[in-house]
């Protein structure tokens, strides 16, 4: 069974910084992409960020240069570090785990991120 548990979601003020976690387990987490996706209400699900296996990072327009992809294969675990946090990044943050081969792609629950004064 595929589990994916995002944590580290929270209220923040803006300016601010938080660390998102996503602990994989019953994938072969090396081999595949690891992503974050985030949803704001009333919005659609949208990439933040994700890294591949082979370590390259991709950001939306909207992040670069504020937050920051990293995994830990040995710990099964992606990172989403959020820093310079703006209230239009208040969303339900979620960890997604994709992989080409074999069309399979898993998603966690989601976290919630508030930035808000």
């Amino acid at each position: 069974q595929v589990q994916l548990v995002e944590s580290g979601g929270n209220l923040v003020q803006p300016g601010g910084s938080l660390r998102l976690s996503c602990t994989a387990s019953g994938i072969t987490f090396s081999v595949y992409t690891m992503g974050w996706y985030r949803q704001a209400p009333g919005k659609q699900r949208e990439l933040v960020a994700a890294m591949d296996f082979g370590g390259s990072p991709n950001y939306a327009d909207s992040v670069k240069g504020r937050f920051t992809i990293s995994r830990d294969n040995a710990k099964n675990t992606v990172y989403l570090q959020m820093n310079s946090l703006k209230p239009e990044d208040t969303a339900i943050y979620y960890c997604n785990a994709n992989r080409r081969i074999g069309a399979r792609n898993f998603w966690g629950q989601g976290t919630q991120v508030t930035v808000s004064s």
